[in-house]
Order: structure tokens, then sequence, then C-alpha cells
């Protein structure tokens, strides 16, 4: 490659930092892997801040390559469709896709995470770096500076790769270092708060649990996820600010209330809400495949890997909030549920033609930018083709009447 091996910097060991550090091992490339945060194999995970996974064709494709799929979704449990749960208690039922057997894996984020970093420790050439808190990189030198227990600590690499995330102390050294730098960050107006409804009496799911259950209210909505315990892990999206918010929900019976008005079928189901609620927090909302390409040049690796990826990234951001709106206010409507049963009869009767946008991103792995550029052509043609049958049927009523 170099002559000797090129040394990488990666900060942050999150689902993306463990998963590069094992690419990037699996290549023979020196890794050295920081993270600020304890090892969660530990047991000192902060509790209420890991909302869990919903893991499909694109994120078990990358964990394929290493070769720890079948390990990580040992646990996982498969998800067919949304079950939607309506103020009055009554359910309805979406499945994905036409075909039963295609389904998203409802997945612990901190197993899988710990499945990822221990499949990039298996490489004696990564080493994964516990408790230090990136503070500063130059990046003349590939340089990083941490805070450890033991003082601060600078390492020196041949490049340093920022997947730290929200608040990423990389991006914050860019800010100030790199002129004319710019980057776009906004915020949902929404948090969320992880919850938790216990198995039953006899350990088993409470709820269907071959379903992702969705509680739809407009402005706001809860989810819940199973786990292989029985239980399932729920979170509340709810404004921050406002006459109805977090801010404003300040005591046992301020939670209590808003609980029994809008989802009482939940509520029974969920003997530790109030300790959950008061106790957990709120919380706010490729490269390897260039490398194999210019083993050499990492350079023109990082341009081609930008190229490729940015317009992706992009795309990916956006169709994230638009799921978003989509569960939180859509998915209660009539409208909404009739448009998916549209999908799924044209996915039917013109397979491999048309292709409904969940289905694409989640079922396969066309790009992102694709995928959303697709859709949007098929909803002009399915609307433009409804538009031209409601005309045409408005026609031909209006000639028999003329007739008669």
């Amino acid at each position: 490659m170099f002559g000797v091996p090129t040394k990488f910097i990666l900060i942050g060991s999150g689902l993306a930092g463990g998963l590069l550090a094992a690419y990037l091992g699996r290549r023979g490339y020196e890794v050295d892997l920081y993270e600020r945060r304890a090892d969660p194999r530990e047991g000192n995970i902060v509790g209420g801040r890991s909302i869990n996974l919903a893991i499909s064709t694109r994120g078990i494709h990358a964990l394929e390559q290493i070769g720890i799929a079948d390990e990580a979704l040992q646990h996982a449990i498969p998800m067919r469709g949304r079950m939607i749960h309506d103020k009055s208690g009554a359910l309805h039922f979406t499945p994905y896709d036409v075909d039963p057997k295609k389904c998203i894996n409802s997945i612990g984020r901190a197993a899988l995470n710990t499945t990822v970093i221990e499949a990039a420790q298996r490489y004696p050439n990564v080493r994964v770096h516990f408790n230090h808190k990136c503070i500063d990189v130059d990046f003349k030198t590939a340089t990083a500076q941490f805070e450890t227990e033991g003082g601060r600590l600078a390492v020196r690499g041949d490049a340093v790769i920022g997947v730290d995330g929200a608040f990423s102390a990389v991006r914050k050294s860019m800010q100030r270092k790199i002129d004319n730098f710019q980057y776009d960050e906004s915020y949902l107006a929404h948090g969320y708060k992880e919850l938790t409804i216990p198995p039953g009496p006899d350990g088993s799911w409470q709820m269907e649990k071959n379903a992702l259950h969705i509680w739809p209210r407009k402005s706001f909505m809860m989810i819940a996820l199973p786990n292989p315990d029985g239980s399932f892990t729920c979170t509340l999206f709810w404004e921050f600010e406002g006459p109805r918010s977090f801010a404003s929900t300040k005591t046992d019976n301020d939670v209590r209330r808003f609980f029994d008005e809008e989802f009482p079928d939940a509520v029974p189901l969920m003997p530790t809400l109030l300790e959950d609620f008061r106790q957990n927090p709120t919380g706010s909302l490729v490269l390897d495949e260039c490398l194999k390409k210019f083993p050499d040049d990492r350079e023109r690796a990082f341009a081609e890997y930008f190229e490729c990826r940015k317009e992706n990234a992009d795309a990916l951001a956006d169709l994230a909030v638009g799921n978003f709106i989509e569960m939180r206010d859509k998915t209660a409507s009539r409208a909404f549920r009739a448009k998916k049963k549209l999908d799924h009869f044209l996915e039917a009767a013109l397979p491999g033609v048309y292709l409904p946008l969940y289905t694409m991103v989640t079922f396969t792995r066309i790009p992102y930018a694709k995928a959303a550029q697709r859709a949007r052509l098929q909803d002009r043609i399915v609307y433009g083709g409804l538009a031209s049958l409601s005309i045409l049927l408005t026609a031909l009523l209006l000639f028999r009447l003329v007739a008669h």
C-alpha cells in the first residue's frame, strides 16, 4: 500500500465507527478507534438514549461483508408491517410489502454495537480505546488530541476520520481550522424519550410481536419495537416546547393525564411509565469500495467517496424526515392506507417495473437519490393516470346524462 501500513484514526465507536474499523482492518490498515464513552460491554451504558434499530437489506448487506450478519441477527425479531393504534384502541395492520417474507428486523442498538466492535477487534491491526474524549484535531498533521483519565494525549496517524455523529468533535475542529468550511445542521422541533412495555406474566409479548407498533397523533407519536425477552422498547416523539410538550409536562399527574388521553390502550401495559418518563433523558434527533479502487491514493479515494456519497447522504436526510412525518401524521389516515394498498397492487401487477419508495429504501440497495427520484416519477405517472381516469369517467357520465 504505502511501504508501511497506513494508519487511520477513527473518532467515534458507534455503529458506523465500529463497522468502518472492521472494514479498514480487513484491508490490512492500522486502525485506532477512539470513543469518549466507556466500553458498553462493561455494563455502564446510560439508559434512555438508544432507540431500537429496524435493520433491513442495506444494513444486513453491510454486516455480511465482515461475516457477522447471522451473529448480529441471532436475536432480531422480524417485523412484517406497521400496526397502527388509533385513540379508540382499534388496530390497523399495514404490511411492508406484497411478499410476506420481506420484513425489517427489530434489534437492540447496544447489542448490535457490541457485535460490530468485537468484529473489528478480531483484526490484530485494529485497536479500540474507550474513555478517550476528542477535543481537537490538527488536519495538516493528522493528529488528534484526547482527554483521558490519565490526562491529555496526542495521537498522530496518516488520516483522521470523524464518525462521531451529532455534535461531532471532528466537525467542530473543521469549523475552527478550515477556511470557508460550510455545513448545514437543522433540528426537528421534536425530542424523544424511551419508555418500556415489559413482558407479560408468562414472559410473552403483550402485543403482536412481528410488527412495528405506531400510535400516530398528527403532531407527535409513540412507537414500539419488540425485544427477544418479550418486552417492547417504546419511544415517544414529542415537541420540546409548547402548551403540550416535554417542557409543559412537569408532574406525574401531567404524564398520566397525557398518556390516558392519547395512548389509552398502551397505559395498562406500561407499569413503569412514570419512572421511565422521569428518569430517561430526552434526546435530540461506501468508503471501503473507494479504498479498494484506489489503495495507493488516499486523497483520490476520499474525493470519489465524497462525489458518490454526498447526494445520497442528502437524499437519506430528506427521506428520514419524510418517514418521521409519515409515521407521525399520515399512517392514521384512510387515504394513506389506500395509497399503500395501491402501491402493493401495482407492485404485484408490475413486478420489477413499479417499486414503492419504502420497498426501494428498505428491501433493495438502490442508491437513495435514485430511489427518491424514481418514486417521484412513479407518483407523477400514477397520479396523472388517476386524474386522467377521473376526467374520462366524468366525461362518460356527462355523455350518458346528455344522451338521456
